[in-house]
C-alpha cells in the first residue's frame, strides 16, 4: 500500500520536473524551432509515464512480498514499449534525440533532487524523535 509520503514525492518530482520542462522547452526554440521544443516535453512526459509506471511497480512488488508474474511481466512490457515509442519517433524523424535525452535528464535530475531532500528530511525526523536509540553500544 502507498504511503501518502511517497505519494507526494512523486507528485512534487511531476510538478518540478514540469515547472522545469516547459521553461527549457521555451529556451531551446532559439536554439532550434522545428523539433527541439517538442522533443524535450516528450522526453520529459515519458520520463513522468515511466517514474509513475515503475513507483506502481514497486509498490506492487513490495505490497505482495513476492515478485508476481503481472508485475514481472508489466516492468518488461513497460521498457520495451518505451523502447518501441522511442524508437518510432525517432525513426519517422518527428523528435531531436538530444532534446529527448534533455527531457529525461530534466525528469532525472528532479527525481535525484527531491529524492535526496526526502532522504535528509528523514534522517532530521529520526535524529529529532531520538533515533540514536537505535545506533550500536559502545
Amino acid at each position: 500500500m502507498p504511503t501518502s509520503r511517497t505519494m507526494d514525492l512523486i507528485q512534487k518530482i511531476h510538478r518540478h520536473s514540469l515547472i522545469l520542462l516547459f521553461p527549457l522547452a521555451a529556451a531551446s526554440a532559439f536554439i532550434e524551432w522545428e523539433k527541439l521544443p517538442l522533443s524535450i516535453l516528450t522526453g520529459g512526459i515519458l520520463g513522468l509515464l515511466n517514474l509513475r509506471a515503475l513507483a506502481w511497480g514497486v509498490q506492487g512488488l513490495l505490497g505482495s512480498h513476492r515478485a508476481s508474474s503481472k508485475m514481472l511481466f508489466f516492468s518488461q512490457f513497460r521498457i520495451v514499449m518505451l523502447f518501441l515509442v522511442l524508437t518510432t519517433l525517432v525513426y519517422l524523424k518527428l523528435v531531436n534525440i538530444f532534446g529527448i535525452l534533455a527531457g529525461f535528464s530534466a525528469v532525472f535530475s528532479m527525481v535525484i533532487i527531491e529524492g535526496l531532500k526526502y532522504a535528509k528530511e528523514d534522517e532530521k525526523k529520526e535524529k529529532d524523535s531520538g533515533g540514536e536509540s537505535r545506533q550500536m553500544p559502545e
